[in-house]
């Protein structure tokens, strides 16, 4: 297993969530990136996005994925941190890298709406659009994958996580 271990997903996959429980169990670190723009920036993601567009909180995005430098530490990346190549390169170079996959309906119950939570979109842009955009990405920079039923326990989640990277030396 490499270094640090970085969920990727789209939102409401539960990188958060299931990440903080993850570096709990193994007795790492957790960090954010998503919190990590919102220090840097002093503002929320949906200000971000609504005072300086898209390609601005897209930009945010790439430099705090650039700037994260631990280890042994679980790091929850926004689900549109694939965007970036180069931000991915870093955390693929420190990390092995894991793609949470929630199913779209299970997504769409779990997020009410997009306008406010911060998630990256374009205008009339709809889950199902970032959805379908975002998955050859998530494919393309995971070094694995667990699939999280729709009304998978948190616990179930970490467990198969942690049986997949025990499988996985050196992320591959």
């Amino acid at each position: 297993m490499k270094d640090n271990i970085i969920l990727i997903g789209m939102p409401g996959s539960g990188k958060s969530t299931v990440g903080v429980l993850l570096a709990k169990v193994l007795g790492y670190q957790f960090v954010d990136t998503d919190l990590i723009i919102s220090e840097q920036q002093q503002a929320t993601l949906q200000e971000i996005i609504d005072t300086r567009g898209l390609e601005a909180f897209l930009d945010c995005e790439e430099q705090a994925g650039l700037s994260v430098n631990v280890r042994h530490t679980v790091i929850a990346t926004g689900g549109s941190m694939v965007l970036s190549q180069k931000a991915m390169a870093r955390m693929k170079e420190n990390g092995t890298t894991v793609y949470l996959d929630v199913a779209l309906p299970a997504l769409a119950a779990r997020l009410r709406n997009i306008r406010t939570r911060g998630v990256a979109a374009r205008p009339g842009q709809t889950l199902e659009d970032i959805y379908r955009e975002r998955l050859s990405y998530y494919e393309r920079y995971a070094d694995l994958r667990v699939s999280v039923p729709p009304h998978a326990h948190l616990e179930d989640v970490v467990e198969e996580t942690i049986k997949k990277l025990n499988r996985c030396p050196n992320g591959k």
